[in-house]
């Protein structure tokens, strides 16, 4: 399993948290080899984890993420592709 990590700053937290949950989760959670995300946020930062079953999947949805982080909402802070080592 592979994992995108995205880090962002938030810069409107209404218009993002709406964003987030009407666009990002259901687009992502649709995206092939989904296995399971997380979004989190800490003192006007994001950070989210989105797991996917292959690198080639997850490669993928990284390369997608800049289109689904509008300026007005969020500065796309970074996007990477890690392998999964461990889960429980």
């Amino acid at each position: 399993m592979n994992a995108v990590v995205v880090r962002v700053s938030i810069n409107d937290e209404e218009m993002a948290q709406r964003h987030l949950r009407e666009e990002v989760v259901p687009g992502v959670s649709q995206a092939p080899g989904f296995v399971a995300g997380y979004w989190t946020r800490k003192e006007g930062t994001g950070l989210g984890l989105v797991v996917f079953e292959s690198e080639d999947a997850a490669r993928a949805m990284s390369e997608r993420v800049p289109s689904m982080a509008p300026a007005e909402v969020v500065t796309l802070e970074e996007v990477d592709v890690r392998e999964v080592v461990a889960h429980a």
